[in-house]
């Protein structure tokens, strides 16, 4: 198992994820850049093996064309962040001779540079097996990379249903309704369109777990707003899914998304979810998730207005029959039916049994 990320995010958890749940009689060695990620991974396994390697230089390639040839694996898993992550990893795997190499895509984006462009395309079109964790994003890989359709598989990243004890509620401010959200602070998540959001919801209390190179700009842009009040920002959580049974709904509103790990756990944590502006979906798309299309006047995400009107029903029922296009919009004595409905059809819809059909 390999990944040259230097934080921990979703992909490193799915990564996770799968190391805990692989069978027994496979031997996993986590091989990576960064020793708290390594450490993190191989933590979901006790028998897994650890190599840290030099992140950058010949030195890094080096290392890596040395540290596979001598593991000589059946398999090696490279799990990517983004297409253009893991070259050294791929390029090194590549020479290992009898090995089967998967590649495991994320993130489906695009770049703009000539170069890296070239070289994403060339170590894709030579692994064993290429996959995108769904349809959507299979497919974009595809487009963005010249690789032929049908050429990438859609495998969705597992979630498992672990009973864990709930963290301590967040405090709640005169009985307000309780918006959570999880993730790093990066532009791409979109905290600053669901702090924007949250004003406009006098009724709302939002709590942020999570951290980042954006958290100093996220504070600045409460104290503009003036809802520290209303505002939580704990910082990174060891266990995040903890929180989730103690807030109303969850919130993602981030830009851009593969397959975002925190809207499967929130529906595992039965709570209502409002979703949007992700470029990728996963398998249950609109069976739970409140997905609005307007987007902002630049066209990244959803607007501010949208996600408010996700986080909150209508004000009175005569607004609600009112609403554009007709559709049917809860009153205010009806939010905790409506929540109560999402949830359990979010954790119906998380539980079923779901296969991905294999291409022609």
């Amino acid at each position: 198992m390999y990944t040259d990320s230097l934080g921990l995010g979703g992909a490193e958890i799915s990564l996770g994820h799968l190391v805990a749940a692989v069978s027994d009689k496979i031997e996993i060695t986590v091989v990576g850049v960064s020793e708290p990620v390594v450490n993190a991974i191989a933590a979901q396994r006790s028998s897994a093996k650890k190599i840290v390697l030099p992140p950058t230089g010949i030195a890094s390639l080096t290392a890596h064309v040395a540290t596979l040839h001598h593991l000589r694996p059946d398999v090696v898993h490279l799990n990517l962040c983004t297409p253009w992550a893991g070259a050294t990893g791929l390029a090194a795997a590549l020479t290992v001779p009898g090995a089967r190499v998967v590649r495991v895509d994320q993130l489906p984006l695009r770049t703009t540079d000539a170069l890296t462009l070239w070289r994403t395309r060339s170590l894709s079109l030579r692994v064993d097996a290429h996959v995108a964790v769904g349809d959507a994003s299979a497919r974009r890989m595809e487009d963005f990379y010249a690789l032929g359709r049908h050429s990438v598989l859609s495998v969705p990243n597992g979630v498992p249903d672990n009973a864990f004890e709930p963290a301590h509620t967040p405090a709640r401010k005169d009985h307000r309704l309780i918006v959570g959200t999880i993730g790093r602070m990066d532009a791409v998540k979109a905290h600053d369109i669901l702090l924007r959001a949250i004003a406009q919801v006098e009724d709302a209390y939002l709590v942020i777990w999570g951290d980042g190179a954006e958290r100093n700009a996220l504070e600045q842009l409460v104290k503009d707003l003036g809802i520290g009040d209303r505002v939580s920002l704990p910082g990174w959580s060891n266990n995040p899914r903890a929180h989730l049974p103690n807030v109303d709904i969850f919130a993602l509103p981030s830009r851009s998304e593969g397959f975002p790990l925190a809207i499967v756990e929130a529906m595992l944590a039965a709570r209502p979810v409002n979703a949007g502006g992700q470029r990728a979906r996963g398998r249950h798309r609109g069976r739970n998730w409140a997905v609005s299309r307007e987007r902002r006047p630049d066209g990244s995400g959803q607007s501010p207005a949208s996600v408010a009107r996700g986080c909150c029903p209508a004000r009175s029922p005569r607004e609600a029959r009112s609403s554009p296009g007709g559709r049917t919009v809860y009153g205010p004595d009806d939010g905790p039916a409506l929540r109560a409905h999402l949830a359990k059809a979010g954790r119906d819809a998380a539980i079923a049994p779901t296969t991905s059909p294999a291409p022609p």
